[in-house]
């Protein structure tokens, strides 16, 4: 079959080269226990996207459940105010209290309703969230009246709600469960992991009272975090559903909650992984009800507003994150580019195109020096086309730069040339292919 070969490998590239989603958490009711409506949600998430110094980059939803406040099976009305603006969504499935079929009924209806104006902005679907972490020691501790679910519950939940989707515009969304990461690191929870697509992560360094929580330990602590759960994932990929630092509140053993430690935390941990992995930051707003005792995360406080407590302006800093991807990096840590290393599309017509792609920069890319080898791009496509299945590999470098380029770094040549061989192999394929 016949494909318009330049404009199929420029949209493909523009999938493998596009960045790692970022968003906030977004409950049901406000702080003080209202309930929120379409035009609630649609003013939060477009406070998101226009926070100052971010780029809009913030822009995506992570939701709790599916069902509005105070209906019982209702869709959530935070759809309607994401297709209002453009806002991705990471549902969320409510899974403690046995309320999952009126959560199915929600998802159901709200495909229904809205169509492919909703489900082209669903990039996943997390089925519970900390349901693990309130039934464990550690839990109850913390909240004896706390209420969850065991790995048994949580995997069937999973294939009730794939079941649902199944035969939908839905159909082939990621669907994983959301937990803290002594949750994952019980391995009386791996059914949960093995049943998953995707592994969501929770972890406030600020709450590891018997560690070394102070700020500047901060940064291990969460990568501990984040090696165990990568590990617990099996190769599955772990999303940052929740992490942040208080604004305010009581110290938590050596961790004190302040807008200074807040934007030290955002520094060292959040910069290290926007862009390179999807992330969910805890929070816009604070959402705590329980004021006396919780402390409180919102980076701009109680109010909605588009101007944080601190600035949220990265340091141009090289990524210590073992979940981000390849990136390109001077000598100096001055400069960093996320080297996207797989995806896959779906085509039309029948023909699904598995596609994968791996990039090897050059080692001026790496180093910042000059030498004068140049990236290459090694692109895997298989095509099912009824049944027959063909495979073509295509290897592209991309031409060194001229030598009298004033970048001394080497990063912005690294990103161009990746992007040039990147772009190059996939039309060579393509034109192979067609």
């Amino acid at each position: 079959m016949m494909y318009p070969t330049a404009i199929l490998a420029l949209g493909l590239f523009s999938s493998v080269a596009q960045a790692a989603v970022q968003g906030f958490n977004y409950g049901a009711t406000t702080r003080t226990g209202a309930d929120m409506f379409q035009t609630d949600f649609e003013a939060q998430f477009k406070a998101a996207s226009e926070l100052a110094n971010t780029n809009g980059a913030f822009s995506s939803a992570r939701l709790y459940t599916m069902i509005q406040s105070s209906t019982t099976d209702s869709p959530i009305t935070a759809i309607p105010a994401a297709i209002s603006t453009g806002t991705k969504l990471m549902l969320g499935m409510w899974a403690t209290g046995g309320n999952i079929d009126n959560e199915i009924a929600a998802l159901t209806a709200a495909i229904k309703t809205y169509g492919m104006k909703f489900t082209s902005l669903v990039h996943g679907i997390s089925v519970g969230s900390e349901d693990l972490y309130r039934i464990s020691p550690t839990g109850i501790m913390n909240d004896p009246n706390s209420v969850g679910a065991g790995p048994d519950v949580i995997v069937s939940y999973i294939a009730k709600t794939r079941a649902a989707i199944k035969g939908t515009s839905l159909e082939g969304v990621l669907v994983g469960h959301v937990d803290t990461w002594d949750a994952w690191q019980n391995s009386s929870n791996s059914a949960v992991a093995t049943a998953c697509d995707f592994v969501g992560m929770n972890t406030f360094p600020y709450f590891q009272a018997t560690e070394a929580n102070g700020i500047s330990n901060a940064q291990s602590l969460f990568q501990a975090a984040l090696d165990v759960t990568t590990k617990a994932a099996g190769g599955k990929p772990v999303i940052i559903t929740e992490t942040g630092w208080p604004v305010e509140g009581k110290q938590s053993a050596a961790a004190v909650a302040s807008t200074t430690n807040a934007k030290s935390y955002w520094d060292t941990v959040g910069c290290s992984l926007f862009g390179q992995t999807d992330v969910y930051w805890y929070t816009l707003v604070d959402a705590n009800t329980d004021t006396a005792t919780q402390p409180a995360f919102g980076i701009v406080g109680t109010t909605l507003s588009t101007k944080p407590l601190f600035d949220l302006t990265c340091p141009v800093v090289k990524s210590t994150s073992s979940s981000a991807s390849h990136s390109a990096t001077s000598g100096s840590g001055s400069a960093t580019s996320a080297v996207p290393t797989a995806f896959a599309s779906t085509l039309s017509n029948g023909v699904v195109t598995t596609i994968s792609t791996s990039v090897t920069p050059s080692a001026s890319a790496t180093t910042g020096g000059s030498d004068s080898s140049s990236p290459s791009t090694v692109l895997n496509i298989v095509n099912d086309t009824d049944g027959v299945v063909s495979t073509q590999t295509s290897t592209s470098s991309a031409p060194t730069s001229s030598s009298s380029s004033t970048d001394t770094s080497g990063a912005s040549t690294a990103r161009f040339n990746i992007l040039a061989a990147g772009i190059a192999a996939v039309a060579a394929a393509f034109v192979a292919l067609a």
